[in-house]
């Protein structure tokens, strides 16, 4: 079962590969937790393992072959996890979308992942009917009987009941460097672009270099959606050590604590403000009545020695990115304010002006880096030469990220260099949004910008000039936009101008709305008491 090659840089399949590593599980602890759910029920290797393979016999008699790409579209459940393992049991790439995503950015990821085979929430398959499916030709429903949609082939989840017997032998040994998942990240400049990871990305991503206080012996929290890094990372880091996951549903601070205790969750990944909240709950004798011994605390507060003492569990920080592999992390209980944390062995870092130049230590620039190892980051941006091109140019892939590092080797996030917005958690393309309120009549141009959120991360801010002689109610606008974008990518606020401001070879000022932020004639939907509801979706 090796692979075929004697670099020990690169990991064996039987370490990687998911297949490989969850036959290996089945038979080793089959009656081991993998993964916990909040309600107290569990799931052990061998029955899932056994459930992977029939879903695997499904999507092969679907024609599901071996180097197809395959769309997930569904919120965090076990079933999910069920048809992810099931597509790479195949030597299929599976390929899991935002639940958020509808219209033109739905019929763009459609596209662009190339796939003929959707597995999807029964909730969400309507929103295919209206957009350019590209080469989709069936559509499997999970969580209820599936309406039709003209075009598609709609079969319900029995589909996934296959028998293990009937699933063919593969073309060939699926190896380390083959593609696992190719996961969307939000563009800056242009359209979402599909992040190509392997076996080994992953493997290396989530490996002991990178986390090496995880062992079999814990369970680690599902804290973000599966069509995320931040939910892929923990399914893969515990599955490579034979240890569980919890999953638990969206975080909520109220529910946090007894979700621990249900599952007897060890480590929890709190990204933006889900530390604060936390921070925040009136001291109780409960405060460390809990099996929590591990947080990693994205980004790092400043009281992260607080919460430590009064939860009694370690904490670490660290900085990741879906294309790369957690190439800086802290000690744990770091004492130095702001940290990202010191480079891991096996990645190599540099921080370098607009002409790959290294700077010197305190100045600030753009991160990039490269591996040691083959294959232990992206390979790319799927089916777009162009951007991959742009990012891994002179060998080194660039982040678009800016940096800065102190005497000690130090790492601190400064800002992003690109146009992307971070909203609660979700990547945001200001390009995207702006495609969207262009489409409105009334708007001439536009620009979408970042400005700071009392919470924590950004809040979107969308500056517009209408055409001449019309006018334009922000309010109309948000509601034109609602059936267009996604929940989190609604602007909150909304500035209408005559004209943007721009240089003189007519590129909008981006710098200047943003220093000019929230201005007194900046439409603000909060204050205008106007509530965006999220999309609940059925597993």
């Amino acid at each position: 079962m090796s692979a075929t090659t004697s670099d020990p840089r690169i990991p064996p399949r039987e370490t990687c590969v998911t297949r490989h590593v969850l036959e290996h599980r089945a038979k080793a602890t089959p009656d081991r937790d993998y993964i916990r759910l909040a309600d107290g029920t569990t799931v052990a290797y061998g029955a899932f393992a056994a459930s992977v393979e029939r879903a695997a016999a499904g999507l092969a008699a679907l024609g599901v072959k071996q180097g197809d790409t395959v769309v997930v579209w569904s919120p965090n459940s076990v079933e999910m996890v069920r048809v992810w393992f099931a597509i790479n049991w195949l030597g299929a790439i599976y390929v899991p979308i935002n639940t958020a995503y509808r219209g033109n950015l739905l019929a763009h990821v459609i596209a662009n992942a190339d796939a003929r085979v959707i597995v999807a929430s029964v909730d969400l398959i309507p929103r295919l009917a209206d957009i350019d499916r590209a080469s989709l030709e069936t559509v499997v429903a999970l969580g209820g009987p599936p309406a039709p949609v003209a075009g598609l082939n709609v079969v319900g989840a029995a589909a996934l009941d296959g028998d293990p017997a009937t699933i063919p032998a593969l073309a060939r040994p699926i190896e380390p460097w083959d593609v696992q998942s190719i996961i969307y990240t939000s563009g800056t400049t242009g359209r979402s672009k599909g992040v190509v990871s392997t076996y080994a990305h992953l493997w290396h991503m989530s490996g002991p270099q990178a986390f090496n206080m995880l062992d079999e012996d814990d369970c680690m929290m599902v804290c973000g959606p599966l069509f995320h890094v931040a939910g892929t990372l923990p399914i893969v880091a515990m599955l490579n050590r034979g240890g569980a996951v919890s999953m638990v549903g969206d975080f909520e601070t109220e529910k946090f604590w007894p979700a621990v205790r249900a599952t007897r969750t060890t480590f929890a990944i709190l990204l933006g403000v889900m530390a604060a909240f936390l921070a925040k709950r009136p001291p109780s004798p409960e405060d460390r009545n809990h099996t929590l011994k591990k947080a990693m605390m994205i980004p790092l507060p400043d009281d992260s020695r607080d919460f430590a003492q009064r939860f009694g569990v370690d904490v670490w920080t660290l900085f990741n990115m879906t294309e790369i592999n957690v190439p800086l992390i802290s000690q744990p209980n770091p004492g130095v304010v702001g940290t990202c944390g010191k480079p891991r062995a096996g990645v190599e870092l540099r921080i370098v002006d607009e002409n790959d130049c290294e700077v010197a230590v305190g100045v600030v620039g753009e991160l990039m880096l490269r591996a040691e190892a083959p294959w232990a980051l992206n390979s790319g941006y799927f089916r777009n030469d162009e951007a991959t091109a742009k990012a891994w140019r002179n060998g080194w892939f660039h982040t678009g990220d800016a940096f800065r590092r102190d005497a000690d080797d130090n790492f601190f996030f400064v800002d992003r260099m690109k146009d992307a917005i971070r909203r609660r958690g979700e990547n945001i393309s200001s390009f995207e949004v702006e495609v969207e309120i262009l489409a409105h009549p009334a708007v001439r141009e536009c620009a979408v910008v970042a400005v700071p959120s009392e919470l924590s991360e950004d809040d979107v801010l969308a500056i517009v000039a209408t055409a001449p002689g019309a006018k334009l109610d922000p309010l109309e606008l948000l509601e034109f936009l609602k059936p267009r974008l996604a929940h989190f990518m609604l602007p909150r606020y909304i500035r209408v101008m005559s004209d943007l401001p721009r240089t003189p070879t007519q590129k909008v000022e981006k710098y200047v709305l943003r220093q000019q932020g929230l201005t007194p004639d900046t439409w603000d939907r909060d204050k205008a008491g106007v509530k965006i509801r999220r999309d609940r979706i059925r597993a």
